[in-house]
């Protein structure tokens, strides 16, 4: 067994993180609707109406389908459809307002809190479309809006949706397809089904919500706005040294990449070439369980790199763990800035 991190309650970030990051995704309207309500960061008691909801709730759509066009796994939509016409040019913004408003929230608002069998804890709107035509803001939503990482929100659904999407575009089986990692370009790409690369959304943005907007290895505060001295480092948790003592290119896999701030990554007592200890290995258990539950794609790609059952990928864990401290014989792990987040 490796170390437990502890018991901790659910943050509101967790609960808005949980509808985005892990629901069984059958149609890309969740992330509609999640980014939609991010833009806008109406205030508790707002009534938000369909008319109001919808030219934002569209776009979002419509700026997807440009890029792929299966946004779902029904064969056919004709709300989908009325957004392909609006890019066409064959719709109107008007006509395009108005089958958003009949059509485009028939499922979404009432699944949006639900994840695997149940709703979230918090909700973050209640359903007044019969009385008042809308949805009205709870406080959990203010709440999310002063959270430091709220900032960080739009950026991670974003990289979720362009996951999901991309495993419906690819028209494969679940089971082949596979996220990659490029080390140079920092950015997660995948390959068709004529081994034609597409990169699909930047790993950053892909793993911040995964890791609770916290550096891997201290728990200090990270944020996915480039500048600030808190945008955090793609690390290989594996030093990427070990590629070349012959460990290969599994080391790039996506189960092997953190996000450090700086400090730990490559500051004075920073990681470089040594090995994190047991208990940092425990949490990178977590962090990939947590991939894992995600659903694809990445829940394919790290059964494929790591094994098909939890047993199997801690022992995983367990062998290239030995394997790599007897190459590197050093052992690290930085003061904690802040509790377990996971």
């Amino acid at each position: 067994m490796y170390p437990s991190a502890g018991v901790r309650e659910p943050t509101i970030e967790d609960n808005w993180r949980g509808i985005v990051l892990y629901g069984r995704n059958v149609q890309s309207y969740k992330f509609a609707l999640a980014k939609s309500l991010l833009d806008l960061k109406p205030a508790e008691g707002d009534l938000i109406r369909l008319e109001d909801l919808a030219p934002i709730y569209s776009r979002h759509l419509t700026e997807h389908l440009k890029t792929a066009d299966k946004q779902g796994t029904s064969g056919s939509s004709k709300f989908l459809d009325t957004c392909r016409g609006f890019n066409a040019g064959t719709v109107s913004q008007t006509e395009l307002v108005s089958a958003t408003v009949k059509l485009g929230f028939a499922n979404v608002i009432d699944a949006f809190h639900r994840v695997q069998q149940g709703d979230v804890p918090a909700r973050f709107y209640i359903d007044e479309r019969r009385s008042n035509g809308g949805i009205r803001i709870t406080e959990n939503f203010s709440l999310l809006a002063e959270q430091p990482q709220f900032s960080d929100l739009p950026q991670e659904a974003e990289a979720r949706w362009r996951l999901v999407e991309t495993a419906w575009e690819l028209k494969v089986s679940r089971a082949l397809v596979s996220v990659d990692h490029d080390p140079d370009a920092e950015v997660l790409f995948t390959l068709d089904g004529k081994r034609r690369r597409k990169n699909v959304t930047s790993s950053r943005d892909a793993l911040n919500g995964y890791q609770k907007g916290y550096c891997f290895y201290c728990f200090d505060g990270i944020h996915l706005e480039k500048g600030k001295d808190s945008f955090p480092e793609v690390d290989h948790f594996f030093p990427h040294t070990l590629k070349q003592q012959g460990f290969g290119p599994v080391i790039d896999g996506v189960w092997n990449l953190v996000l450090a701030c700086k400090e730990c990554n490559r500051g004075e007592g920073g990681k470089f070439a040594s090995v994190p200890t047991e208990k940092l290995l425990g949490r990178l258990n977590t962090r990939n369980e947590f991939l894992i539950g995600s659903n694809h794609p990445l829940k394919e790609t790290l059964m494929a790199q790591t094994g098909d059952q939890e047993a199997g990928r801690k022992g995983f864990l367990r062998d290239f763990y030995n394997r790599a401290w007897a190459s590197l014989l050093h052992r690290w792990e930085p003061e904690a800035k802040g509790p377990p987040k996971f």
